[in-house]
């Protein structure tokens, strides 16, 4: 693995080539002996024109069947991200092009109306962010989980949102309103109270802290909010577990849920690198739970399995998140969106214009 000195306010460490690039570009020295910082590695961001927004799965482990990604790639850089090895499909890293190449999809609230316009389509909540938050800071200034947002209202739509990002409080307008249609849920991600750790992990994700204020905004305007606690990290934030629901609870969230860390294709080599640099006296107990949990291997991909892995260890979490939800009056499962509210909006051309 190719790995980059000195990339400030980055999660991963290196920019190893995906599994179908058949060449690999790596640093030589060109004898130049002048050592000097190397400047901040910039994002950067190419649009793409979507053909199709939402997509559909059949996975018995997800709550929902359908979800829609406005943006490729996540400039929150979070290193155990479980959606980085999707970058190699592109021709790209998981490693730092997945935090620094991102791809934007400016069409996709016009792809989503023409979608939920179908005469086929029948309506069921969507997930936005389960790959990619879309929140992040490109959305700051492309609006395109905005855009999306105002056509899932003007349609009726019921949408779970999962994001760590701050930038959700901007769109309360929205929200707060489609929240009093029981037309919308979110989830913020809450991995950890310690905010060094939390920015060596997740380097340009929101502090602890700021996501605690998000919850607060959110459910003060009456947006229903679930605290996950995920990735649970075996032996580095596995001690924080009860902390982590007590504090979402008093921010004010009603539903709470869990997931252990998961190390799918790139991530697992990704994430040991980052142990290595970052927790090298845990990285030995952190990778012995994850295995053991796994059958000996470092992630397995069942159904069923990688959400929270088998035996005593995962026992454990799963016995002190019910202890600890039952004492805080935390739910496991939400109140249920409203599907009967959906109707498609008059399109310029339709026959009840003649009548207007």
């Amino acid at each position: 693995m190719s790995h980059l000195s000195n990339i400030r306010g980055r999660g991963a460490a290196s920019n190893a080539v995906g599994r179908f690039e058949r060449y690999t570009t790596v640093a030589t020295d060109d004898g130049w002996c002048v050592e000097e910082d190397l400047p901040p590695l910039r994002t950067e961001v190419r649009d793409e024109v979507a053909r199709s927004l939402i997509t559909y799965n059949r996975s018995p482990d997800l709550p929902f069947d359908r979800s829609i990604n406005p943006y490729r790639g996540c400039e929150h850089g979070c290193v155990y991200c479980f959606a980085r090895p999707s970058h190699a499909y592109l021709g790209m890293s998981p490693g730092l092009d997945f935090e620094t190449r991102l791809i934007a999809r400016p069409n996709a609230s016009e792809v989503l109306r023409k979608e939920l316009s179908s005469k086929g389509y029948r309506v069921a909540p969507i997930a936005l962010g389960t790959n990619t938050d879309p929140y992040q800071p490109v959305e700051k200034t492309r609006l395109i989980t905005r855009a999306c947002l105002e056509v899932l209202s003007e349609f009726n739509h019921p949408i779970a949102i999962v994001t760590k990002g701050a930038l959700i409080e901007r769109d309360l307008d929205i929200l707060a309103d489609m929240a009093h249609r029981s037309l919308v849920r979110v989830g913020i991600s809450l991995t950890t109270l310690d905010s060094g750790l939390s920015r060596r992990m997740e380097p340009r994700a929101p502090s602890p802290q700021r996501r605690l204020q998000i919850i607060r905004r959110l459910t003060e305007t009456g947006v229903p909010v679930r605290v996950m606690t995920s990735p649970v990290v075996p032996g580095l934030t596995d001690h924080e577990l009860e902390h982590l629901l007590e504090a979402g609870k008093e921010a004010g969230a009603d539903v709470a849920s869990w997931i252990m860390l998961r190390l799918p294709r790139e991530v697992s080599e990704l994430w040991q690198d980052w142990l290595a640099e970052h927790e090298p006296a845990r990285a030995d107990k952190v990778m012995t739970h994850l295995r053991d949990m796994h059958g000996g291997r470092e992630y397995d991909p069942r159904w069923g399995h990688r959400m929270r892995g088998e035996g005593e260890y995962a026992q454990l979490i799963g016995k002190r998140f019910k202890l600890a939800i039952k004492r805080l009056g935390l739910a496991t499962q939400s109140e249920p969106l409203r599907c009967d509210l959906f109707s498609k909006p008059p399109q310029a051309g339709d026959q009840l214009s003649l009548f207007e």
